[in-house]
């Protein structure tokens, strides 16, 4: 299995209402101190994908902006409002209520 298609094994086991950090997934994908090779790999699925891409955010509770993403950043956040997942007034998610932890769900 290629590094990317063990990111995605990852980001698919994500439920729904949850989120993950990119270093979260790095250390789950054994990949330990590298949450930017995440990014790269989440930035290369397509939108439509089956690849629930957009549970994933930084470790700050925030969307990490990308100019070349098209629209996907607004696209995250309505998604993830769809989800039940709220924003604060500062565009952040509350990790304590809506972070993803492997084996408890």
């Amino acid at each position: 299995m290629s590094t990317y298609e063990n990111i995605y094994k990852i980001v698919r086991q994500i439920p729904i209402g949850k989120v993950a950090t990119y270093g979260q997934v790095s250390e789950l994908a054994n990949l330990s101190g590298k949450p930017r090779l995440v990014g790269y790999a989440l930035y290369r699925v397509d939108i439509a994908s089956d690849i629930p891409w957009h549970r994933v955010i930084n470790a700050k509770g925030e969307i990490s902006y990308s100019p070349l993403r098209q629209g996907g950043d607004y696209t995250q956040k309505v998604l993830l409002e769809q989800e039940g997942i709220e924003f604060n007034t500062e565009g952040k998610i509350n990790l304590r209520q809506y972070l993803w932890h492997p084996g408890n769900y």
